[in-house]
């Protein structure tokens, strides 16, 4: 083989292998989430936005608060464009920071006011209630209580459940802190400790012991409930739930919602990103695949026999109020229940 016919073979060898790695790495990201809803959630729905839009789109995921504290520190040199969180206290607290930008009008209108920023700079994408849940056998009188307070009595000692490091629980304490201040909070939350609750990883784990008779009562958010009641049949299904009193901090509706980072270098994608994620489209799956409550007026879940949204006297709390989750884990901690 000649010298010239010999570098011809070798540059094709090199030319082939840089075109298989090329095809193996993976495709620059059109648009950058931090997500701080589950990966096993929101990934199908993802898939869906970037169909739609034919982009690609890199999530990271985590913890709102973890992600929104990690943001915080970022500031304008964040990789991120889309913040999707958790809870309104998380995008709130980037709100108060000046990392997000102002969303189109017309994107705020598809949403009730109580489910946005006033400011415009963030907005829901769904919604879930706190409730109680209860086991009929256990605890019948349930069903005519009014506030959290019905819960602080002696013959509970041992008998409620609860998630203390859930998002949904501190939240739920940042509201009790909103709506009492911090010193009734705080009484509270010792009166609730004396009584010895269970602790319980999560939502679902306090569920699980209520439907399963280990204790009388639990703290969670409505959707865990109906995805239960759906899973394992109505005829199956022990534990119940209990929609509070309007006034009580235990009726709070929390969201979860997107902002767009300040500092986006694609802000138009975006933008484009919280339309589909307040499309019909999305919102449908979110009433049908995770039991929320859609925000978006006119969308209804076709799987889950929900209470309308507009039916729940909800808290009368302004959700840009749930930003100071540091104080809340601070008294958290205070009271030893972290």
């Amino acid at each position: 083989m000649s010298v010239r016919r010999g570098l011809l073979a070798f540059v094709a060898t090199l030319l082939a292998a840089l075109a298989t790695l090329s095809a193996c790495s993976e495709p620059e990201a059109d648009l950058v989430i931090y997500s701080g809803r589950s990966e096993e959630l929101v990934a199908p729905l993802i898939e869906d936005m970037e169909a739609e839009l034919d982009i690609a789109v890199d999530v990271r995921y985590g913890d709102s608060a973890e992600l929104a504290a990690q943001l915080l520190e970022e500031g304008d040199a964040t990789e991120a464009d889309l913040f999707f969180s958790q809870d309104a206290g998380a995008l709130s607290a980037l709100a108060q920071a000046g990392l997000l930008s102002d969303l189109d009008q017309n994107v705020l209108d598809v949403v009730a006011d109580r489910y946005q920023d006033p400011q415009g700079r963030w907005v829901a994408t769904s919604a879930r209630a706190r409730v109680v849940t209860y086991d009929p056998t256990q605890a019948p009188e349930a069903t005519e209580f009014d506030s959290v307070d019905d819960l602080l009595q002696e013959k509970y000692r041992g008998e409620i459940g609860f998630a203390p490091t859930n998002a949904s629980f501190q939240s739920f304490v940042t509201a009790l802190r909103v709506t009492r201040g911090d010193d009734a909070a705080r009484q509270w939350l010792e009166d609730f400790s004396a009584l010895e609750p269970a602790a319980y990883e999560n939502n679902i784990a306090v569920l699980e012991a209520v439907n399963g008779g280990d204790v009388s009562l639990g703290l969670i958010n409505h959707y865990y409930w109906y995805q239960m009641q759906q899973e394992l049949g109505a005829e199956a299904m022990n534990a119940k739930i209990h929609y509070l009193d309007s006034e009580d901090a235990g009726a709070l509706v929390n969201v979860a919602g997107v902002g767009v980072l300040r500092s986006s270098e694609a802000a138009d994608l975006a933008a484009d990103a919280v339309d589909f994620l307040l499309s019909e489209q999305a919102q449908q799956y979110f009433a049908d695949e995770t039991a929320e409550y859609p925000v978006r007026e006119g969308v209804e879940s076709t799987t889950y026999d929900l209470v309308p949204l507009e039916k729940i006297d909800s808290a009368p709390i302004d959700l840009n109020d749930l930003g100071s989750l540091e104080e809340t884990l601070a008294l958290l901690d205070e009271v030893g229940l972290t």
